[in-house]
């Protein structure tokens, strides 16, 4: 499963974007360091299901709109000097080491200030957590290049010595795999011999690795309270971001809950379908003006740009019958993969069983009732069989 991590300043809304996003309920509250120990939960990413192709909907999906399960862990927040320890930083930079992309959480109203406390509304400038998270991860990680680099220098005096060896064995504990490393080394220009390397080497060694490692999705979060300026200025950045009201997001899972409301997480609006009060209407016609001026309330924008556009994955659906798109049991359309871009069937049998991919023959394109090549790439929507030796 993939993991998306909230990131942010404390206080910015990330515990009640997670809350939202995953309906698991976790403490929150208007103060710094709500969050200790990180939370765990599943949260899904939104795509349109393939059985909008076919005469009868799959039953795993909410009227033609399949969600795709994704780990989102919510961790304590940053406060400057974070790589340094401060607050609770090394515990929160520790938990990032798994997670495949950030979704940092900003407080666009400006009504928190560097370390996470109340000040009045708009009076903290919101563009300075722009950069902050990555600012924060690329020290740590040079933090942590620099404090093992001595073990890198008595390597090089082996005369077996390669410098990609030396660094997975430094940086695979941090979430870089052997290939990554490999990738960022070669856009790099560097010595080869580890003695000649100064600091700013190993800054800019830290930098290539999380911006490979741990993209970043930008959320400009409490909209609903956030001065007009404030987004204009977050706009201004150059960076993408997502205006969203994680508040928001909340109120409406839970009125669908109560049965309230017909929504689907995503919607850029909703059907009042139960009895409220005229404070709760009120509430969520706010609500509606907000989702109409954003497309939404940027809750689901924030993950699903995190998983296809960020993560650039694709949702594949294997099956067992290639013409009834159902597994051994006759569920349709029961199991979705998230791939990367470029994966071939293969792939997908590796992802359901290793057994499966160890004893792979051929796949069928089940629209198309063709067999493909081994090296195929994959597209969105794909409804895979796979032929295996395995059961």
């Amino acid at each position: 499963m993939l993991s998306l991590a909230l990131a942010g300043k404390p206080n910015a809304g990330k515990s009640t974007f997670y809350t939202a996003s995953t309906l698991a309920e976790v403490d929150v509250a208007n103060y710094p360091f709500t969050t200790i120990d990180a939370n765990r939960g599943v949260t899904h990413a939104r795509t349109r299901c393939p059985c909008l192709d076919r005469d009868e909907r799959c039953g795993n999906c909410e009227d033609g709109i399949r969600y795709v399960p994704v780990e989102l862990v919510d961790v304590a927040g940053l406060v400057p000097g974070a790589h340094e320890g401060r607050g609770l930083g090394n515990q929160f930079l520790d938990e990032l080491t798994n997670a495949d992309a950030i979704v940092n959480v900003v407080d666009a109203s400006g009504g928190t200030n560097a370390e996470g406390e109340p000040v009045e509304v708009g009076s903290f400038d919101p563009v300075e957590e722009v950069d902050f998270i990555e600012e924060e991860l690329e020290q740590w990680l040079a933090g942590i290049v620099h404090k093992n680099w001595e073990s890198v220098v008595r390597k090089s005096r082996s005369p077996d010595f390669d410098m990609d060896d030396a660094l997975s064995d430094l940086l695979t504990g941090v979430g870089a795999s052997e290939h990554d490393i490999a990738a960022v080394l070669r856009d790099l220009d560097y010595s080869p011999n580890p003695r000649d390397w100064e600091d700013a080497d190993r800054v800019e060694l830290a930098r290539a690795i999380r911006q490979r490692t741990k993209p970043i999705v930008l959320v400009a979060n409490k909209v609903d309270i956030a001065p007009p300026e404030n987004l204009e200025r977050l706009a201004e950045t150059g960076k993408p971001v997502i205006a969203a009201t994680a508040d928001g997001e909340l109120a409406l899972r839970r009125a669908r809950e109560a049965g309230i409301i017909d929504y689907h997480p995503g919607d850029d609006d909703f059907e009042l379908v139960g009895d409220v009060s005229g404070a709760q209407e009120k509430g969520l016609e706010r609500i509606r003006d907000l989702m109409g001026e954003h497309g939404g309330t940027g809750t689901q924008e924030a993950i699903d740009t995190a998983v296809y556009d960020v993560l650039d994955r694709i949702t594949v659906y294997p099956v067992q019958n290639e013409s009834k798109w159902t597994d051994g049991t006759g569920n349709v359309l029961p199991d979705a993969f998230l791939l990367p871009r470029g994966s071939t069937p293969r792939d997908l049998a590796y992802a359901v069983h290793s057994d499966i991919g160890d004893g792979y023959l051929h796949a069928v394109d089940a629209r198309a009732k063709r067999r493909i090549a081994e090296d195929h790439e994959l597209e969105e929507g794909d409804v895979i069989k796979i032929v295996s030796t395995a059961k």
